[in-house]
């Protein structure tokens, strides 16, 4: 089977749709991949804020702490971002190895298959309430939501060119919003039902799914390489296992870059950890936070697919990515000042939703056309080294900060926010600069 490259796409949805049959199974590809992580996000919540340290730790842990006079309850998060991050230090340079001694249609079913085949395994954890389940699934996500969308994003880098990438990314974005409406829908309806075991095999079948997907859209991918003669996916890209890092530390566009999502996660962690020392103290049971974080969830998604259909694709075909990196930060500004004046938990709740929709619908996808002006390497390897390793570090660094503002008050973590808000803008300004000097299309 062969298939024809992506045509240009200048219509709205019905009429891109049409003009342009990979955006289809794009689309269907974010839907399951944003679908089965959902299903899954609110019981990481939940497990992350629990107050049952059995279902959270394993035993030995426990001991531990409790033998060297931590009280481990009080360092829940840290603890957990802290062990994330050290699996991301391992993992990155595996994933290295793996993109640059396999073609493309050999490592993008390799990661899908890796994430299938653990969540049977959490199954049998959960099924049997093994003690530390919490911990070992909340490594698990961490590692599913940044590998599992970096490749996706990646991947679709490979398909589209920069200008229908501004065209279309709006539409994918909307598709996995719509994934990510239908997996807390699916999570409150089952849990309290059929028990959170039984949700690792619903998120599975959404996995399996994208295999499909990934399969036909490789012909369009294909196609689009050889018809513009670009360097070919479906051989390795060699080089080291390093290469991403190396890439940060030498390109000024991805300095900026990475700096920019240090900064942005940094931002997010601290209403992460303010919201959680809220929900632990408002839930005790683990079903009841389960559902109230899914309905955070449903709040996000709905803004998102708004912004994503009434306001990405205008913003980006009409003024470029500069209007969307710039608004969620200015947006977050306000926010956190609201915030550093009257920290109320609805209104936490109501900036988190405005942060993490703003930067769905707006920051992301204007990111991601930025790697399809650049080579595979920047993309597949530097890319996922700033998802990954990057992504992950703000989370520890910031987690610990957040620890030790907390001892001030609420007040003192959002001031120290609104900081961290004006470095993220600033990283935005900054790379708005460099990305003036790339190409209009990616060089290979």
């Amino acid at each position: 089977m062969s298939a024809a490259a992506p045509a240009p796409v200048r219509s709205g949805l019905r009429g891109a749709l049409r003009q342009s049959p990979p955006l289809i199974w794009a689309c269907l590809y974010f839907f399951c991949l944003l679908s089965g992580y959902y299903v899954l996000r609110p019981v990481r919540e939940a497990m992350a804020a629990s107050s049952d340290l059995q279902a959270v730790f394993p035993p030995v842990l426990i001991n531990w702490f409790s033998a060297h006079g931590i009280a481990l309850q009080d360092f829940v998060l840290q603890a957990l971002f802290t062990c994330v991050f050290l699996i991301m230090l391992v993992l990155q340079p595996l994933y290295g190895a793996v993109v640059s001694r396999y073609p493309r249609r050999v490592f993008l079913p390799a990661v899908y298959g890796f994430f299938i085949v653990s969540l049977l395994g959490f199954y049998l954890l959960f099924d049997s309430g093994v003690p530390g389940r919490g911990m070992a699934f909340f490594f698990w996500a961490a590692v599913f939501n940044l590998f599992a969308v970096a490749v996706f994003w990646s991947f679709m880098a490979d398909v589209f060119s920069n200008t229908q990438a501004r065209a279309v990314y709006g539409y994918i974005g909307a598709a996995g919003t719509l994934g990510a409406f239908l997996g807390p829908i699916i999570t409150s309806a089952l849990v309290q039902r059929v028990g959170i075991a039984n949700l690792m095999l619903v998120s599975a079948g959404f996995l399996t799914a994208c295999l499909g997907c990934i399969w036909r859209l490789r012909l369009w991918a294909v196609a689009r390489e050889q018809e513009q003669q670009l360097a070919s996916g479906e051989t390795p890209m060699g080089g080291s296992v390093l290469d991403g890092l190396k890439l940060i530390a030498r390109e000024p566009l991805l300095r900026w870059l990475a700096v920019l999502v240090l900064f942005g996660v940094g931002i997010g962690t601290l209403l992460y950890n303010e919201q959680a020392s809220i929900v632990r103290r408002l839930y005790t049971d683990p079903a009841a936070s389960t559902a109230f974080f899914s309905r955070v969830d449903l709040a996000v998604n709905a803004l998102t697919l708004i912004l994503q259909l009434g306001l990405t694709r205008w913003l980006l075909s009409r003024h470029g990515i500069a209007p969307a990196l710039l608004i969620p930060g200015f947006a977050i500004i306000i926010g956190f000042s609201v915030l550093a004046a009257s920290p109320l938990p609805m209104l936490v709740a109501l900036v988190q939703i405005m942060t993490r929709a703003s930067e769905f619908s707006l920051a992301k996808p204007a990111r991601e056309t930025i790697f399809t002006r650049v080579d595979r390497q920047w993309r597949y390897k530097a890319g996922a080294a700033i998802d990954t390793v990057v992504y992950r570090g703000a989370d520890l660094t910031f987690a610990w900060v957040h620890k030790g503002l907390s001892l001030f008050g609420s007040h003192a973590v959002f001031a120290g926010g609104l900081v961290v808000a004006g470095i993220m803008t600033t990283a935005a300004f900054g790379l708005l600069h460099e990305e003036k000097k790339l190409p209009a299309e990616r060089p290979e």
